[in-house]
């Protein structure tokens, strides 16, 4: 009778086990089959952070080295790309909201992003900077210069840059401003007089306007960080197959190319 009752116990554990197996199976390709079933990848932006992501207002069109990679991407998969807004304030919440598999744009890889999700691999080195109007350059050599009441520092809010001036700058006064894009055009104009950015950011928009400065390009504020594409970690089988496809884009040479194209 005990050896009948044991071999019954020792059914049920594995039978119990064997459920959770196979539940587990069928839920771990969830997020793949669905972008493979839809033909669709979401993929999120706030759209405003040159050169990485922008969104050109007056075609509904978006552009840069994010665009370019992850539409790539998509294409290798055999899938269109369907752009989902949302904003630096919001990234998180609309990350673990699921509205979209992978966010791009210009997003850097951090420990607090990691601790609630996942990146594929890192690329362009980064790291803050300041963007200032070039009859500044000469005056605003250093973050103690830069901090300083008579100073005005325009951030976005939700993002890196918005920490970084709320950690530093003490004693400058600090606007918050919605629009990422819209800042360098408020620095120019003398609305503001500094932006935290990164070093890519400030190249351009530096270049793009001649009363703008880049300070801090050659020696970042920071140390050197990475962008990122913040990706759903909820699917193993999507994870394994985006490696892939990076990895693969990698080696063909891609990555360099998109990086010649928008980064250099």
């Amino acid at each position: 009778m005990y050896g009948k009752k044991r071999v019954a116990s020792v059914f049920v554990v594995l039978l119990v086990l064997f459920l959770f197996s196979i539940a587990g199976q069928a839920a771990a390709g969830a997020r793949l089959d669905r972008v493979m079933e839809t033909k669709v990848l979401r993929v999120g932006t706030p759209g405003d952070y040159r050169p990485f992501a922008m969104l050109d207002k007056s075609t509904g069109k978006y552009e840069g080295h994010d665009i370019d990679l992850a539409e790539l991407l998509a294409s290798e998969l055999g899938v269109a790309v369907e752009f989902v807004p949302t904003t630096w304030s919001k990234l998180m919440e609309d990350y673990l909201a699921g509205k979209f598999d992978v966010a791009v744009g210009g997003i850097t890889r951090s420990l607090a992003r990691m601790l609630k999700g996942d990146f594929l691999p890192p690329y362009a080195p980064n790291g803050k900077v300041a963007i200032i109007r070039k009859a500044d350059k000469e005056k605003f050599t250093s973050l103690e210069a830069m901090d300083v009441p008579e100073t005005t520092v325009i951030v976005n809010p939700g993002g890196t840059n918005e920490k970084y001036v709320t950690a530093n700058f003490k004693n400058a006064k600090v606007v918050v401003h919605q629009s990422n894009a819209e800042i360098p055009g408020m620095i120019a104009e003398g609305k503001g007089d500094v932006m935290i950015s990164e070093v890519y950011e400030a190249v351009v928009y530096s270049r793009k306007d001649d009363r703008l400065y880049g300070a801090f390009t050659d020696k970042p504020l920071t140390k050197i960080s990475f962008m990122g594409f913040f990706i759903q970690q909820d699917d193993p089988d999507f994870l394994k197959i985006m490696h892939y496809l990076w990895n693969d884009a990698k080696l063909r040479g891609d990555l360099d190319a998109l990086f010649a194209k928008w980064l250099k």
